[in-house]
């Protein structure tokens, strides 16, 4: 709302520093510095008003350290989350932008099951919450639409030499000249349609989609939709569920976010911008700029959180703060086409979903052969196994984010791998 304001109503274009909002960098520092103040200044009364609505966690007793003293903990406080993106995203970003409308449906979409799947436990005294099968029927539901806008929205576009897209037949939307990375000389480039995404250590840093399909035959491009909706619906899901089995120690889950939403915006800002993307040889993705914005909100909203978050935690996120998460980690690295290298920079995620299934699936399959369920961990995921271990839950959650800031630093290098 502000970038119009100051934009495009003549009042307001020429006071001092109006200007400044066509700049991308300066709104996302402005975002940053609002979800900030707006998750610290506003998340003590919401905090308040949650444990005056004795909405309490409620503590299975699992034989952990400090456990017990947890419960009755505010609990839904992902609501401050939401809100501390929702708001510096609909007064900065452009709205018309059709990445940023993507990113709010997903905030407002994951926040409402997680809030839903919350009510259940708090109120009605539920603790299996939302059946599971409505949980996964909004993340496909959320997977469905992200992955038909990928594909068939107009403005989802890469830009590519005109010889590349004519060597591999993509179908060019608009052809431009422009100076190429060292501004030498101009280069005939294009916009094209394609299911291209990148990742390192291959041909051309790349990966298309398309190639899945060709095993159907050198026509089996309309077969496309059958094997990338199913892969964008497994993206989110996993990630979503990811993020909510992370959130099991105070400041856990927030801080390896933070970390992740710090990534996921340097990555916004070098996919959109056409220079940077030339010299780091990687897809210039046009319009995606504006998602620099939405990751600074979340990158403020996350570390704000932690302000009430950190041990001892005074509130918790809840489904409402986790499936959210989840979900905008998966759709953003699918929007910026870096969702093959969300093993790496979520490898916190990653390594506590499978010390999930890798404890489930050993005990179910050792109580089969020898008629006694035994354990690779002492607890799962992974982050109780620690704790079983005797270490102080605040030492696990800062040795995770240590973990999750080199698992960043080795992301953003990949963007030099040729």
């Amino acid at each position: 709302m502000l970038y119009y304001l100051f934009q495009f109503t003549e009042k307001f274009m020429h006071l001092p520093g109006a200007r400044l909002f066509q700049y991308i960098s300066f709104r996302a520092g402005l975002a940053v510095i609002l979800s900030l103040i707006i998750s610290m200044l506003f998340g003590e009364r919401i905090i308040r008003s949650l444990r005056k609505m004795q909405i309490g966690e409620t503590v299975r007793d699992l034989g952990l350290v400090g456990q017990k003293e947890k419960e009755g903990t505010p609990t839904m406080g992902g609501i401050i989350i939401i809100l501390a993106i929702l708001i510096p995203c609909l007064l900065l970003c452009r709205l018309e932008n059709v990445y940023i409308l993507v990113m709010l449906f997903t905030t407002v979409w994951m926040g409402m099951i997680g809030f839903a799947d919350d009510y259940i436990k708090v109120f009605l005294k539920d603790k299996e919450g939302l059946k599971a099968i409505f949980k996964i029927l909004g993340q496909v539901v959320l997977g469905l639409v992200v992955a038909l806008v990928m594909m068939y929205h107009e403005d989802v576009l890469v830009r590519m030499t005109k010889s590349e897209a004519l060597k591999e037949n993509y179908s060019i939307e608009q052809t431009f000249m422009a100076a190429d990375a060292s501004k030498t000389k101009m280069i005939e480039y294009v916009y094209v349609k394609t299911a291209l995404t990148n990742v390192p250590f291959m041909k051309g840093n790349s990966f298309d989609y398309t190639w899945i399909s060709n095993f159907f035959g050198d026509n089996s491009g309309s077969l496309l939709w059958l094997f990338f909706i199913p892969i964008v619906i497994f993206i989110v899901t996993a990630v979503s569920n990811a993020a909510n089995l992370t959130d099991g120690l105070d400041g856990l889950a927030t801080g390896v976010s933070a970390i992740i939403a710090a990534t996921l915006a340097i990555l916004a800002y070098v996919s959109g911008n056409s220079l940077i993307a030339d010299y780091l040889n990687i897809f210039y993705l046009p319009y995606t700029g504006e998602l620099v914005i939405f990751t600074s909100a979340f990158l403020g909203a996350c570390i704000g959180f932690l302000w009430y978050n950190s041990f001892p935690a005074k509130v918790f996120m809840g489904d409402t703060g986790s499936l959210t998460i989840g979900a905008i980690i998966a759709t953003l690295s699918i929007l910026l086409r870096k969702e093959l290298l969300i093993p790496l920079f979520c490898g916190v995620f990653l390594v506590e979903n499978l010390s999930v299934m890798i404890q489930v699936g050993y005990f179910k399959y050792t109580k089969k052969k020898y008629g006694e369920g035994r354990r690779v961990f002492l607890m799962s995921p992974l982050h109780h196994h620690y704790q079983k271990k005797g270490i102080h839950e605040a030492k696990i959650a800062v040795r995770f984010w240590i973990v999750s800031i080199i698992l960043a630093v080795l992301t953003i290098i990949t963007l030099k791998t040729r």
